[in-house]
């Protein structure tokens, strides 16, 4: 029996230990939510059947797919990570939902840390960079 892309979907998605479930509690650990539409589920399964790879093939693709995120998440102000067809087929990247408001508004402070550190820790740590 050969595996089609609805059953490839279905790998994804449903036994106890399916890869979407892994990757979103990888992500909740950071207290992300990780999101995939259903195009993009398909456009998955779809890469592993043209790469003739079947099952085994998508943790592959689900590890290149997801490694921006893994490390672009961690000590972000990152709330959920949307992957789409696009994102899948390597034409955008994943879609990042940050929790204060625009992402504008937060790219172009680049003071926002300030608040939390004292003087005398910029101090230090502009001398460590310094040595």
């Amino acid at each position: 029996m050969t595996l089609d892309v609805g059953m490839l979907v279905r790998i994804l998605t449903e036994p106890r230990n399916a890869l979407v479930p892994q990757y979103r509690a990888l992500l909740g650990m950071d207290q992300v939510e990780l999101s995939f539409t259903n195009d993009a589920l398909q456009a998955i399964a779809q890469l592993a059947m043209e790469r003739q790879t079947g099952a085994r093939g998508l943790r592959a693709i689900m590890e290149n797919l997801l490694l921006e995120p893994m490390f672009e998440v961690p000590a972000s102000d990152v709330k959920e990570v949307l992957i789409d067809e696009n994102c899948v087929r390597g034409q955008s990247t994943p879609n990042y939902i940050r929790h204060s408001g625009p992402v504008t508004s937060n790219t172009s402070k680049d003071t926002s840390l300030s608040p939390t550190t004292s003087p005398e820790e910029e101090e230090s740590t502009k001398v460590r960079v310094q040595q």
